[in-house]
Order: C-alpha cells, then structure tokens, then sequence
C-alpha cells in the first residue's frame, strides 16, 4: 500500500538533514554515550570489592566520586541506621549598629523532612544532599575536628559550609550573617513496645566551631523550599545544649552579643 504523503511532501528524515547537522547529531549521541559509560565505570569501581584495576585508579575514582557521586550501599548485609541524626545550625549576624546577634538553633533536618512529607516526588537534595555532607565530614574528621584525610578533609568541610551557607542565606533578621555554627543531635531509635531494658532516649550533641562566611558565594536569599526563614528569634542564655528544634521553632542557645563567642 503506497504511503499518504502531506501537501507539502514526505515527512522530513534524518538522512534529510545537512552534512554538518548530521556530523553535530553524531559528536553528541557520541559524548553522551562516552560519558554515561565513564560515570557508570567510576560508580562501579567505587562500589565493587577491591581489585587491582580499583586500587591502581584509587586516586581518580575517589576524585571523581567525592562529594556529589559518593555511594553508601551494601549489597548483601545492609546495616540499618540505629539513630535519628538532626544537623542544626545557627548564625552570627551582624546589624546595621554594628552590634552583632546570635540567632538560636535551627533544625535543618526537620526543614528537609517537612518540605518532603506528602510529596510523592521529593527531590534527591532534600532527601540526601544534608545527610551526605554531614556523613562525609564526620567521615574525615575525627571526634575533636581534626583533620583525618588530607584534602579530602578540607572538601568536606567546605562542601558542608556551602550548604549551611546557602540555607541562611546572606541576610537574616535584617542584619548580615558573617559566621555560622553547625551541630548535630543524635537520638537512639526508640525500641520495639516489646523490648524492656533499652537504652534510654537521651540526645547527645557534637557541636562544630564557628566558621566565616564567604560573603561572595551568594547574593540573594534561597528561595528553595530547605532554606531557613528569613527571621530567625535570638536566643536566651544557655549553657547546655537544648533539645532539637522543630523547623517553625529553633531553640534559642545565646544572646545578642558583642563580641566573638566560643561554641556551646
């Protein structure tokens, strides 16, 4: 049966298009398709048991997976999370007087929770990118933040200020944020009703020092859903670190000062 052709001819074809169009379609699928396998090869040298290809390219695969590829799965043993991890933080802003506040802890945890309830789709930043970095520095780092794995420490120590950074944003409650101060709250999971004689619900706390801000990394305020709101409440004295905040209502930890502080 012999093919309906529109008023203005058969349909148009790949054959159809330019020798340069052709040449440019071809260098493209081709690009694509070399980096799909060059990211695949990496993932998998990463993931797969040691061999001699993997420690041979060590350096390369770690270069390129670190931070934003970084994989944690097991495929045969997987050991479920045993503690609920918050990553808290709070601001050092300087007013327009010249005096400075310090804002109280905000739950940047309960942030990224509350943006993901109810959305069928939420967004893999929402889900890992906090978790990850936080992960990623406590893996470089030992219990009295020292460095433990040369550069690898100093990215990831970067890669988590950038994130806080660009949650608070370069302003807040009017004033210029200049400092910022990350801590996490780690709870045990609560045991099963039929379980006696567990562990009891205390939260314990590891708090980082003040960092300075890059006051050039951003220009604007976040409008994405993670990023904190633009007021946040100073906070009351506090010698103790105050159990985690909810995302509408961080717990206050000090008050307006002056001069520098010292982490809680």
């Amino acid at each position: 049966m012999d093919s309906v052709e529109g008023p203005e001819g058969p349909p148009p074809r790949v054959g159809a298009l330019s020798l340069p169009s052709r040449i440019a379609v071809a260098l493209t699928v081709g690009c694509v398709a070399v980096g799909a396998l060059y990211h695949l090869g990496m993932v998998f040298l990463h993931v797969a048991p040691s061999n001699t290809l993997s420690k041979e390219h060590a350096t390369a695969v770690s270069d390129y997976i670190y931070p934003e590829f970084e994989q944690n799965w097991k495929l045969f043993a997987p050991d479920p999370l045993q503690q609920n991890i918050h990553v808290q933080a709070r601001a050092d802003v300087l007013e327009p007087d010249g005096s400075r506040q310090t804002t109280g802890w905000v739950d940047l945890t309960a942030i990224d929770i509350a943006a993901m309830r109810h959305n069928p789709f939420p967004s893999h930043t929402q889900q890992n990118e906090l978790r990850r970095a936080w992960g990623f520095y406590t893996d470089t780092h030992d219990t009295t933040e020292r460095a433990t794995a040369g550069d690898r420490s100093d990215l990831s120590r970067t890669y988590l200020l950038q994130i806080v950074e660009k949650r608070f944003g370069p302003t807040l409650n009017g004033g210029k944020v200049t400092r910022v101060q990350v801590r996490s709250a780690t709870t045990p999971v609560a045991q099963p009703p039929w379980i006696t004689g567990g562990a009891a619900q205390s939260t314990d706390y590891r708090v980082l020092p003040w960092w300075d801000v890059n006051t050039g990394s951003a220009s604007t305020a976040s409008t994405d859903p993670s990023a904190v709101p633009t007021t946040i409440p100073s906070a009351v004295p506090s010698t103790q670190p105050s159990a985690a905040p909810s995302a509408a209502a961080p717990v206050p930890s000090s008050t307006p000062s002056s001069g520098q502080e010292n982490a809680s």
